[in-house]
C-alpha cells in the first residue's frame, strides 16, 4: 500500500498534497490506521517517518521545505477535532487545520518575501507561535515561542504566519549579527511590511529595545517613517481638494504656556492634525499620559485634534480626508475656540 491509497471509507485524496504527505497520528488514525499499523510503517528501514512526535511523514525520503513548515504547524496545533478537516469561511481559515499556530521568526519573513532572511529549507530551526497557556516543547527542528495574545495570522501560500512586525521581533531575540538585525529591520519598513512605530512597538514588547543595533536602527527608520508620513499628509490635503492649512507650527496662549507642536493647522476652523508617529519606549505607561493631557488641553481650547497614523494614510487615505473634511465642515456649529498664538516648529 502507498501512502497515496486510501487508508479507509475517508480516502486521503480530498486533502491537499502537502497534507497527504504529512499527517498527525491522530488524523491517520481516521484513515483506519491503527497504532499498530502505524509502529510498523514508521520503523527503521519503513515506508514512512516520524517527522515529529505525532507527526508523520508519509514516505521515507528527506522531508521537503513545504513538509517542514507543514510538519511545524500540525506539531504546534490544536486538533480540537481530531480527524475533522476546518470547514471554508467558518472564521478563521487557518483554525481547523492549524488550531492555535502560526509561523513566525526567520520562517515567517521568508515567507512573507524579506530579502535576507534564509530560505525556509536551510533554517535549523523553524518557529511556531502558540498561546503562551499551550503545555507545548520545543522538539526537533520547531522551536516554540509563546506569547500572551496570538496575533491574526496572514495567509501566505496557504500557511498561516505571524505579521511581519511580530515576526521580526521573535527573529531578532534569536539573532546576535548586528548587520543581519539591521536589514532586516530595514526592509521590514522600507518595503512596505509595516509601520516603524508598530515594528518598535513589538521590539519594546520583546524587551529587544536595550540592545544598541535595535535601538538605532528603530530611531532611524522612525525619523524615514515619519518624513514618509509628512509627505503622504501633504499630498493628502491636495489630492483630496482639502484647504491648504499651515504646516509644522507650535501652539501657545498669549502669554501663557506651550501648547504642543501640530503637523497641520487649520487656524479659521481650529482643526489640527498631529501625525501618531510616537515610537514606544519602556516608560511607555508615563508616556501616555502627557500625550493624552496635550490632546485634552487643546479640546477643551475648542480646538479639534485629529489624530492619523502612517498607515492609515498609507492604506485609507480618502478615509483620512474625510475625517478632516468633517472636522472642518462642522467648525461652524462649535462655540469660537480661544484665540490662540500660532507659531512655525
Amino acid at each position: 500500500m502507498t501512502h497515496d491509497t486510501p487508508l479507509s471509507p475517508r480516502p486521503l485524496r480530498h486533502l491537499a498534497e502537502v497534507h497527504r504527505r504529512v499527517l498527525t497520528a491522530a488524523r491517520l488514525r481516521t484513515h483506519g490506521v491503527t497504532t499498530a499499523e502505524l509502529n510498523e510503517r514508521c520503523r527503521a528501514g519503513g515506508p514512512w517517518r516520524l517527522l515529529l512526535p505525532d507527526v508523520v511523514l508519509l514516505h521515507s525520503g528527506a522531508p521537503t521545505s513545504e513538509e517542514r513548515l507543514h510538519g511545524a504547524l500540525l506539531y504546534a496545533s490544536r486538533e480540537s477535532v481530531p480527524g475533522v478537516p476546518a470547514q471554508p469561511g467558518a472564521g478563521d481559515p487557518h483554525r481547523g487545520a492549524y488550531a492555535e499556530a502560526m509561523l513566525t521568526g526567520l520562517a515567517a519573513l521568508a515567507l512573507h518575501g524579506l530579502p535576507s532572511a534564509p530560505p525556509p529549507a536551510s533554517l535549523e530551526r523553524i518557529d511556531v507561535l502558540v498561546p503562551r497557556p499551550r503545555r507545548l516543547r520545543s522538539t526537533g527542528y520547531v522551536r516554540v515561542v509563546r506569547t500572551p495574545d496570538l496575533p491574526v495570522a496572514r495567509p501566505v501560500s496557504g500557511l498561516p504566519v505571524a505579521p511581519v512586525a511580530r515576526a521580526v521581533a521573535d527573529a531578532v531575540a534569536h539573532l546576535t549579527d548586528p548587520d543581519t538585525v539591521r536589514r532586516l529591520l530595514t526592509e521590514a519598513v522600507r518595503d512596505g511590511h509595516c509601520d516603524p512605530a508598530a515594528l518598535a512597538r513589538e521590539l519594546t514588547e520583546a524587551k529587544l529595545m536595550g540592545r544598541a543595533p535595535v535601538a538605532d536602527a528603530v530611531e532611524s527608520l522612525m525619523a524615514e517613517g515619519r518624513a514618509a508620513a509628512e509627505d503622504r499628509l501633504y499630498r493628502l490635503v491636495t489630492e483630496y481638494g482639502l484647504p491648504d492649512p499651515v504646516w509644522n507650527v507650535d501652539l501657545r496662549l498669549p502669554g501663557g504656556p506651550h501648547l504642543g507642536g501640530l503637523d497641520a493647522y487649520w487656524p479659521e476652523q481650529a482643526v489640527a492634525v498631529e501625525l501618531d508617529t510616537r515610537a514606544p519606549r519602556q516608560d511607555e505607561d508615563a508616556a501616555w499620559p502627557e500625550h493624552a493631557r496635550k490632546r485634552e488641553h487643546l479640546e477643551r481650547l475648542g480646538i479639534t485634534v485629529v489624530h492619523i497614523t502612517p498607515g492609515r494614510l498609507r492604506e485609507s487615505a480618502e478615509q483620512q480626508a474625510a475625517v478632516v473634511r468633517t472636522a472642518l465642515m462642522a467648525a461652524g456649529d462649535r462655540d469660537p475656540a480661544a484665540y490662540v498664538i500660532v507659531l512655525p516648529r
